[in-house]
């Protein structure tokens, strides 16, 4: 039995070889004109098309697979129609119920879902630096997206204020990736005090710029951070608490240690240190040089019958005990003088510089008070009054030079009456000394009844 099918798929197949044959040769004056050309095109994709569908008419596995392929695409389409339709049914559904449950609450809860949410948002921006969500509860959620009041809202809310408040009271200890000054990330011990602060190794804490990270703070106190570190090492029961929420502590921080305080004086700061510095060095020096000249001054008058080189009382006895008996008693006295001044300029050596530096330091503090207050006239001309902190540079020299020209003077002037106040003890021992020798010395030559007893005893008293 032939099928009917047959004859018209040869059908098909002789128009598709035709349309091929007028396809291949298109006469010469199509190929100038573009309505031609795309006619042409379009017979040629008729014939491709035409030749496909014979070969799948010839093959009938092919137009079977073929079938069955667009019979399952068709199955699915309707499958996902289906789905759909259910989809859209069941969100009908619930928006009818959420309606009606709306509808029964009324405006009563809708106001207090509206009052939840406002304050659910604004304790979760508001605990967003605290440091009661660092390792210890959950913010509160979000009521925004909450479309129906439920009982779940009300219970997580109050579940959540309630852990928060517990924590305030909490000490805890964490770890957490923590931020040093130099930059370098890395895991510590983290201690948390309640609502308070956070400390790791006797450093304070602050929040870091990524979320989850710490940093510790530009500084903190010397005698602030000793407590912590014992404090977490287990070797104290004492901690530091700044009730202010760290301002206190922030204003200790600021403030200067005494290498900074130096370092504000600039340069007119440095030449008064320096000078002090160098001052004090030659009255230390020269106090020594007293001190060890006092020994040897003492060690001299117990025996003034072996005199030595090595004071000055022996070198100006030795000097005058050398001279002849000769000269005259006022070349005598001349002479001793001589003696005793040619040992005062080591006696005195040292404070004429010693008693300059102290009279200079105040100077150069006031030269250092113009500068800064020049520095801060500066700083308004260009900047105006509106920040004090440019400003506080110029201040800061003004009157730290002035504290340290004071300071610098002070001890100078304590070093220099020191100094004066020996030598002067040291010269009014030789001096009497010289003058009791001279006297004995002249009585030698002219003796008189009763005065040697009285001279001797006169030298013995100086």
């Amino acid at each position: 039995m032939i099928s009917p099918v047959m004859p018209a798929a040869r059908r098909l197949v002789a128009a598709a070889l035709a349309a091929l044959l007028l396809a291949g040769a298109p006469p010469a004056a199509a190929q100038d004109d573009p309505l031609a050309t795309l006619r042409a095109e379009r017979e040629a994709a008729e014939a491709r098309d035409a030749q496909r569908l014979a070969e799948l008419v010839e093959d009938r596995d092919a137009l079977a697979a073929a079938l069955e392929e667009a019979r399952a695409a068709n199955a699915q389409a309707e499958a996902r129609a289906v789905a759909q339709a259910e989809r859209q049914a069941a969100l009908q559904a619930r928006e009818s119920a959420l309606a009606a449950r709306q509808a029964e609450q009324g405006g009563d809860l809708s106001a207090v879902l509206d009052t939840l949410a406002r304050h659910s948002g604004e304790l979760r921006d508001a605990l967003a630096e605290s440091w009661v969500t660092v390792g210890g509860a959950a913010l509160p959620p979000r009521l925004d997206d909450a479309e129906v009041l439920r009982p779940e809202h009300l219970e997580a809310l109050g579940d959540a204020l309630m852990a928060l408040t517990a924590e305030t009271g909490r000490l805890r200890a964490f770890e957490a990736p923590v931020a040093a000054s130099d930059g370098e990330i890395a895991s510590r011990e983290v201690v948390r005090l309640g609502d308070l602060a956070a400390f790791s190794q006797g450093e304070l804490l602050e929040r870091g710029a990524e979320e989850g990270l710490l940093a510790t703070v530009a500084r903190t106190p010397d005698a602030v951070s000793e407590r912590l570190a014992a404090f977490q090492a287990g070797e104290g029961d004492r901690v530091a608490l700044d009730p202010t929420r760290g301002q206190v502590i922030a204003a200790l921080a600021q403030r200067p240690s005494l290498m900074e305080r130096f370092q504000q004086g600039g340069a007119v700061g440095y030449v008064v240190v320096g000078l002090g510095a160098f001052g004090l060095l030659v009255a230390l020096a020269q106090y020594g040089y007293l001190l060890k000249v006092s020994i040897a001054v003492r060690r001299q008058l117990r025996g003034l019958d072996r005199l030595r080189e090595d004071n000055p009382l022996g070198r100006v006895l030795l000097r005058f005990r050398a001279l002849a008996d000769d000269p005259s008693p006022e070349a005598l006295e001349a002479r001793l003088d001589e003696a005793v001044l040619a040992e005062l300029p080591r006696l005195e050596r040292g404070q004429p510089l010693v008693k300059l530096l102290a009279a200079v330091a105040p100077l150069l503090g006031l030269l250092g008070t113009v500068t800064g207050m020049i520095v801060t006239f500066q700083a308004i001309t260009v900047f105006g009054t509106g920040d004090p902190q440019l400003m506080a540079g110029g201040i800061s020299q003004a009157l730290v030079t002035t504290v340290l020209g004071l300071v610098t003077a002070v001890p100078l002037l304590f070093a220099h009456t020191a100094l004066a106040g020996r030598s002067r003890r040291l010269t009014g021992v030789i001096e009497g000394q010289a003058s009791a020798a001279l006297a004995e010395r002249l009585e030698s030559r002219h003796p008189v009844p009763g005065t040697r007893g009285k001279a001797t005893h006169a030298a013995a008293l100086a």
